[in-house]
């Protein structure tokens, strides 16, 4: 098991609206109860301290209402953008010849146990490529919080529909099997996947409607629509791509998902099919947010998505889904 080390820690769809008169009768009644409230906050007080659960005028929200699945510190465009986030990052081998369903792969964790359980991710890569292709995600990712799982594939001409499967196969060793299944919140589960993994990520989704969040990266599939999805995705595609051209992949793949579904399509700028397999800020960036965003429901990483990120020197275009569910 090795140590790594960590660098800076630093339009959409609407929504129903009430009637004004209705907006006002809400209003009223909660300055009715808010002052309800702080009387009872103010008779405790009296009494030798709040009643349980109370909290006086103008205080700290109480734990209560704290999400218990954030991780780490407040975002900022610079700690999403860094190479490394604030966690310390352990890794460890699994070989092809101790699982069954998949290649094997590596695992990327938070050494630190103190804040509890974490999301997961399982990533596969792209046709005749290996876990190294997409090696650079892991650390990245696992220092922001999160157990990933970079997998080498059973062969490496395996098709989109098999590598779904091997992608949940992962997920299941990951959290039942493996050396660090007690650090995972098993209910918390993500797949991302670059070209023929990408196809593979919507299979898996498909597959398994309980996962929190999908992210194929200049995917490839024969299959272009996707009704089915329930799992919050974004489509990562790139504007020159000549293997998988957005026109025939990554768009309607984006545009057949449901309506009702939280999702995004981001287009990269002078990009190509192969820029996954490289480190990349963009990719990360967004990546890092939607994964904080559906499978920690980390609101916190919502403000990188919403309003919907403009064209830049790296993005071509973005479309999606806002405010988020």
């Amino acid at each position: 098991m090795q140590q790594l080390s960590t660098g800076d820690s630093s339009a959409g769809r609407s929504r129903d609206r009430l009637p004004s008169r209705t907006r006002s009768a809400s209003r009223s009644r909660t300055r009715t109860w808010s002052a309800v409230l702080t009387a009872g906050a103010a008779t405790a007080a009296l009494f030798g301290g709040l009643v349980p659960g109370a909290q006086a005028a103008g205080g700290a929200p109480g734990a209560a209402a704290a999400n218990p699945y954030e991780r780490g510190p407040d975002p900022t465009v610079s700690s999403i953008e860094a190479a490394r986030g604030s966690y310390a990052v352990s890794q460890t081998s699994v070989s092809s010849l101790v699982v069954s369903g998949f290649g094997g792969g590596t695992i990327y964790y938070p050494t630190s146990t103190a804040d509890g359980t974490f999301g997961a991710v399982a990533i596969a890569p792209g046709f005749t490529a290996t876990q190294s292709s997409m090696a650079w995600l892991g650390p990245r990712l696992a220092s922001q919080g999160f157990v990933v799982f970079t997998i080498d594939t059973n062969s490496t001409l395996d098709q989109p529909d098999s590598r779904g499967r091997q992608l949940l196969a992962a997920l299941d060793y990951l959290t039942r099997s493996s050396s660090v299944r007690t650090r995972i919140d098993a209910a918390r589960l993500g797949v991302m996947g670059h070209s023929m993994g990408g196809g593979g990520t919507l299979e898996a989704a498909k597959s398994r409607t309980s996962l929190k969040a999908a992210i194929p990266l200049t995917g490839w599939n024969t299959d272009k629509s996707w009704p089915e999805l329930r799992t919050p995705t974004l489509v990562v595609g790139a504007d020159g791509d000549t293997v998988a051209p957005v026109a025939t992949h990554s768009e309607p793949f984006y545009e057949s998902l449901p309506g009702s579904l939280d999702k995004a399509y981001l287009e990269l700028n002078g990009a190509t099919h192969f820029t996954p397999n490289s480190s990349n800020t963009t990719i990360a960036k967004y990546s890092i947010s939607w994964l904080k965003r559906f499978i920690d429901d980390d609101t916190r990483f919502e403000q990188f998505l919403c309003p919907l990120p403009r064209p830049s020197l790296t993005i071509e275009e973005y479309r999606g889904s806002c405010p988020l569910g």
